[in-house]
């Protein structure tokens, strides 16, 4: 259980680092990279909740094909040095972030060090987080709310392409 629990503070120090380093990194392309990290650590989260299919998927959708598209994007819209610069963060609203993730990093770790947090005892079924588990779920009662988001993204990819096209 102590293996588990620096595991989890590790992961979701990381987590937290690498989400504040994405936005007050000066260039694009590092805040990136440091957002795949961010998509890593989650899915190490969601693996230790034994939700496996889910952190696999992390991993393919999230830090695979959406940073592919960001880094498109990034690489297409080809900001200068000009425009970065309107992006530099203040350095008090960083140090302030920091010590208040800090803050809230630091309670629940010494916690749990010395012993004050309560062990859960909470049971998960057998084949919990499964793609037979999801998937039943998924097409069993929730088939019509899956069918309207596929919709909802058809229309926003057609959008996409018709404000592109107009674009260039």
């Amino acid at each position: 259980m102590m293996v588990e629990t620096i595991l989890f503070f590790s992961l979701a120090t990381i987590l937290v680092v690498s989400s504040l380093l994405i936005i007050t990194r000066e260039n694009p392309i590092s805040s990136a990279l440091f957002m795949v990290l961010a998509f890593i650590a989650l899915a190490g989260l969601y693996g230790l909740l034994s939700a496996g299919f889910a952190a696999v998927v992390q991993i393919l959708v999230y830090a695979g094909g959406i940073m592919v598209l960001i880094i498109f994007v990034i690489m297409i819209l080809n900001l200068g040095k000009s425009e970065l610069q309107a992006l530099r963060p203040n350095l008090m609203l960083f140090l302030a972030l920091i010590l208040i993730t800090g803050a809230f990093v630091a309670w629940p770790l010494a916690l749990a060090f010395m012993g004050d947090a309560t062990q859960s005892s909470v049971s998960t079924a057998g084949n919990f987080g499964s793609v037979q588990a999801i998937s039943s779920q998924l097409f069993g009662p929730f088939v019509f709310p899956f069918e309207i988001l596929s919709l909802v993204l058809l229309a926003a990819i057609i959008g996409s392409l018709i404000l592109a096209r107009r674009r260039l």
